[in-house]
């Protein structure tokens, strides 16, 4: 996380909130840096932090947008159904706690309950979030694999049948979006790919 902090600096004012970024900030840190994460880790939300600077014309409100990317696996914790629901609402109590706007807030917070991933994006900047937090499943086989891994170490705890059916229904999900990425510099880069992909990781799982 080295060299972000102005960085959060930056979205925090522009997200019009007027107190010190910093407990928020740190917070945020110590969550990202959890123990128990593996691929939802620092590297992951750096990873998004940078594709988006890569698209970011395409958002309405930028601020909102990075914000969501910052506080999207704010909370994550295999066991429970409701980390989506619990960084929503951590973000949306940091802005307010902040000084920014409530309609901000919920913005923001309406932005992260989009990464649950069960359904497409809804709207514009929705479709940023989204799509820069999956653009994993379109990265080189090897690196996609590596989430993969990664993701099955954080739910060591489910045995592997079990494990092979939750994650089929996943990725056939994924599989049944038509397109899979809806900003259009994302589909072309990694639409194709991330189809190769998921459709590899399907039939392994029925292995």
């Amino acid at each position: 996380m080295s060299g972000l902090a102005s960085r959060f600096e930056a979205c925090w004012r522009g997200l019009g909130c007027t107190n010190d970024p910093a407990p928020t900030y740190e917070a945020l840190v110590a969550a990202w840096r959890e123990p128990h994460r593996v691929y939802h880790s620092p590297d992951h939300l750096r990873t998004c932090l940078e594709l988006f600077d890569e698209v970011r014309d395409r958002a309405e409100r930028p601020a909102d947008v990075e914000a969501a990317l910052w506080f999207h696996d704010a909370v994550y914790d295999t066991h429970p159904l409701d980390n989506e629901a619990r960084s929503a609402r951590w973000a949306r109590e940091a802005l307010a706690a902040g000084g920014a706007d409530p309609s901000t807030g919920a913005r923001v917070a309406d932005l992260v309950r989009e990464t649950r991933h069960d359904a497409p994006a809804n709207g514009g900047d929705a479709a940023l979030v989204v799509d820069v937090d999956l653009a994993v499943l379109g990265f080189p086989a090897e690196e996609f694999d590596a989430y993969a891994r990664g993701v099955r170490d954080e739910y060591r705890w489910v045995d592997e049948p079990e494990w092979r059916l939750a994650r089929r229904r996943v990725l056939a999900g994924f599989l049944a979006r038509d397109p899979l990425y809806r900003t259009p510099e994302l589909r072309v880069r990694f639409e194709t790919r991330a189809r190769d992909n998921l459709a590899r990781a399907t039939a392994a799982l029925r292995q």
